[in-house]
This record gives C-alpha cells, structure tokens and sequence, in this order.
C-alpha cells in the first residue's frame, strides 16, 4: 500500500551518515588525489548547489561554501554568510569551520600555502575569478571534478538507505497528487500538494514538474520546470516529474501521467503503451556489464513506433545528475557513453515519448538499484497511465 498524509507511517527515517560512512568518503578522495598526483584539493559549491562540500563534511551548501582537504590532515570548511557559521559548526564536526569572509581567495590561498600545498585540485564550480585567483597564488590547478563524478557512482549502504527514504517520500507526494488534484486547481497549487506531503516528514525539495494539457488540442510533450498558474480542465493530461530528497543530495525520482476526469485519446494511450514497453525492455537490459549502447538499443521500440523523447532517457542520480547520461536513438545528441553499468549504481530510466512535431508527449519511470540479479525498484507507487482528479 503506498501511504498517504492520512494512511501508514513511514519507515523509521535513516540517522545522519555516520563516521565510518565519513571516513570512507576521506579515504577514497585521498585514494583519487594520490592517483592524480595532487597534495591537495578545494572543494567548493554555491547557492545551494555543488554536492562536494556536504559530501565531504555534511555541510549543504547555503550561500557559498569551500573546503580545503589534504589527506591526513583536518578539513578546514569556509562558509558564507557570518551568520551560518554557528549552524555549519555544529554539523560539519571533522573540519574547522570558519567565516569565509569577503575574500575567500585569499583565505584559501593562505591556508593551501600554510600546509605547504604542492600539486593543487579543484572540485566544483570555482567562479572565473576565484579560480584565477587560486592558480595565480598556487601555481596552477588540476580539475578533479570527473575523478570526484566517479566516487559518487557506486552508493554505499547508507547512501542507499537515504535514496530509499527519499523514494518513500516522492512516493507520498505522488500519492498526495493523484488523491488530492480536481479539476480547477493550478499548477501553483499541485506543488503545494506534492510539497505539504513531505514536509513533514523531514523530506526537503528536489524537483516537482508538471506538463498540463488539453488531450484533444495538446500543446505540450515536456513538464515545465516553472509553473505558469496552468488550471487543470476535463480532458486535460498531468504529466509529472517529481523528485523529493532526504537530506541533501538524496533524492527519489518518479515520472508519472495522470489523465483529468476522462479516459485516455487513442493517442495518449498508445504514446504510453510504447513507454510502458521501452521502461520493461530497458530494465530488462539493466546490470552489471550493460552498456549504454544495448540501453539504446532495448529503448529502439520508441523509434520503432514513430515517435521520440524530450528527455534523456537514462541519467544517474544520487550525489548529483550523473553517469551515463544517455538518449534514445533519435534524439541523441552527444555520442552515446563509452561506459558499462556496475552493481551499486543508482539510476533513473524515463522513457518520455513524445510525437515528433513535439505537441504531445508522456512520462513514466522511476529511480533503480542496478544490482547483481538486476535492477531493484526503490519506489512503491503503481505504474501506468492513471486517472485523477
């Protein structure tokens, strides 16, 4: 049963990562700083984005925020604004937390010379003149950020039990979205729906996107990532991409299509159908070994149709939007990853089909567990083309 405001509790939510889960993520950055050669490394993030710093010392990153690590050595974490400081101390207890004041460079750069810094690297991204000012006052920088992409691919068991969690709780706001959206509420409103279901229960926002649309004068193939005040109609379709986090960095992903107070067009029907049977064959290919190519391949049912995707149809997730990000075959356009799939991945398979004139389209899929007999569902809520309001 998928819980519901009103129905079960959930689970007991997992404790903050603990410091065993705290040193492995030190020892592995210290592994990758020897591989390439690098004494030290800063690791920065802004405006709520940039998933190093918090994974390194559990501080999520407000205003801007910075770290210098050197293996052996005590984190020092900077952090803006003055009055964050106080919470930061109390959460990222490894590392000596301080103001970072109005000018960081040179506080980094003091604190890279003072330890006698050598090779530098950099993890994130360091504004043009912040990472001008850290070459000219080093010697130079390495960009780490493809070696740290590579730690963050295979979870954890604690990482895991929070993407859980996470899934958990997007399941609740597709639920609180399917039971309580009717005909007449916008958009604005279908997010204060998704969020109040989360809220809480210590959930905290990743994403929530809707597509709204007339099914017999459709105009939309894609959610919006900004709502527009949108109303839902009879004979609408609700496409949806919802993303609740626990934490920071953790989130579920779910991809569902709902149709309003009416029954789907023979054209949504069928748009779904062909979905439904690209999501089954690209899990069916999903497990250690897969590569991104058989991925395309299984998916070649979309295109087999007639149709196409707005969306990748592949992408990692949990630590960032990450490895292998992969299209369908006619809408690629990069080439498709030279990477295979390894147990411990997580990631999201959402075959958004959508017409060529890109007027209409739909959503399904969710967030995997690639493992050693095949991929795990972390999420519970029913799949298909469903009808609400």
């Amino acid at each position: 049963m998928i819980p519901t405001a009103s129905g079960p509790r959930l689970d007991a939510a997992p404790p903050p990562f603990s410091a065993a889960e705290m040193a492995r993520r030190r020892a592995i950055l210290d592994a990758a700083l020897e591989e390439a050669g690098v004494d030290a490394v800063v690791l920065y993030g802004a405006n709520r984005a940039g998933s190093a710093v918090q994974w390194l010392t559990g501080w999520p990153v407000t205003r801007e925020a910075a770290v210098v690590h050197r293996p052996g050595e005590r984190d020092l974490l900077l952090v803006n604004f003055f009055n964050h400081v106080p919470q930061a101390r109390r959460v990222a207890t490894d590392a000596d937390v301080v103001w970072g004041g109005p000018d960081l460079g040179r506080l980094l750069v003091d604190a890279l010379r003072a330890g006698g810094a050598g090779r530098v690297g950099v993890i994130g991204a360091v504004p043009f003149g912040l990472a001008g000012t850290l070459a000219a006052g080093v010697g130079g920088l390495e960009d780490l950020g493809g070696a740290y992409t590579r730690l963050r691919l295979r979870k954890s068991g604690e990482e895991l039990a929070h993407l859980r969690h996470a899934a958990r709780l997007t399941d609740l706001s597709c639920a609180a979205l399917r039971d309580g959206a009717a005909v007449g509420m916008s958009d604005y409103e279908l997010g204060a729906l998704v969020e109040g279901a989360y809220l809480p229960h210590g959930g905290t926002h990743y994403i929530h996107y809707f597509s709204i649309t007339s099914m017999a004068d459709p105009r939309q193939c894609v959610p919006s990532q900004w709502p527009s005040g949108r109303r839902l109609a009879e004979g609408d379709v609700l496409s949806t991409e919802l993303s609740t986090a626990w934490r920071t960095d953790y989130p579920g992903q779910l991809l569902r299509t709902f149709t309003v107070a009416g029954d789907p067009t023979p054209l949504y029907a069928e748009l779904h159908a062909v979905a439904a049977e690209a999501l089954e064959r690209v899990e069916a290919a999903l497990g250690p070994g897969a590569t991104a190519e058989e991925i395309v391949e299984a998916a070649s049912v979309i295109e087999e149709a007639g149709f196409t995707t707005v969306d990748d149809l592949v992408h990692g997730l949990g630590g960032g939007y990450l490895p292998p990000v992969i299209g369908s075959r006619s809408r690629s356009i990069r080439p498709t990853p030279d990477m295979t799939l390894e147990a411990g991945m997580t990631v999201v398979v959402q075959p958004n089909v959508a017409t060529p004139d890109g007027t209409l389209g739909v959503q399904t899929g969710e967030l995997l567990l690639v493992t050693d007999g095949g991929p795990e569902r972390l999420h519970g809520f029913p799949r298909g083309l469903l009808r609400g309001a």
